[in-house]
Order: structure tokens, then sequence, then C-alpha cells
């Protein structure tokens, strides 16, 4: 091969990043399929705001992912909205989780669940200060 073909161009350090990138990107896809997966690149693309997930699939990768907490604790309901879509209160979830919340230490506290999940955030002076699975109450 001519000397000149191993000259290294911009155009040729673009094509050698962009094909280093969607190699690694098809990699991390192809380790973590499933959505479910907190390693998902899907999932970190919605934690980091770059990827518009499926909001119902996220409920679910949320239990493997151990920085859940961060993601809700502090933010108001506003704030959870926006983060989440919606938001149910108390008198609006299932007759489960309002079973559960009932034969708790919660009981008399302002609690919202994270969609139609079972993901409950336990609100304190209009913030989350807590956030709880309800799970095999």
């Amino acid at each position: 091969m001519p000397a000149k073909f191993w000259k290294i161009t911009p155009s040729k350090a673009l094509i050698a990043v962009c094909l280093l990138a969607s190699t690694s990107f098809a990699l991390w896809n192809a380790m973590y399929p499933s959505w479910a997966d907190p390693k998902n690149p899907e999932y970190v693309g919605w934690k980091l705001g770059i990827y518009a997930m499926n909001l119902d699939h996220l409920m679910e990768a949320m239990v493997g992912d151990s920085h859940r907490d961060k993601l809700v604790i502090g933010k108001t309901q506003v704030e959870l909205t926006k983060k989440f879509g919606y938001v149910t209160s108390l008198d609006q979830a299932a007759p489960y989780y309002k079973y559960c919340y009932d034969n708790s230490y919660l009981r008399g506290q302002q609690v919202l669940f994270l969609r139609k999940s079972n993901w409950m955030a336990v609100m304190k002076d209009g913030h989350v200060s807590a956030l709880i699975l309800v799970k095999g109450c």
C-alpha cells in the first residue's frame, strides 16, 4: 500500500471515531438488551436526559438500579410529574397499595405512586423523602 494511504487525515480520524462509537454502542446494547436492565442503553440514556424511554418500562428497570433514590429524593410533585409523566395519588391507587399503606408505619403521611407502579414516594414538606417498593405487605 502506498504511504499516502496510511496518512491520518481529519476525515479518516472522524470515520474511525464514528466506527468506534457505533461498535461500542452496538456491543453495549448486545450485552444489556433487556429494557428492564438498569445497564440497558435506553435506561441509562433516560437517566441522563438524552433518550425518551417508554416510561412504563423504566419502572421495572428501577428495581435493579442501585442509584434509583437519586431519581426522586428531594423532588416536588411537579418535578416527579415532569420526570415520570404522571404520578398517582393514594386515592387513585390500586386497592392493594391502599391496603399496604393503611397497614404500614407510613399511615397518615402523604404519598404518591410513580405512574401506576408499585413505587411509592413518601412526601415530607412538599418533597420526596423516601422511595419505597411496595411489595409483599
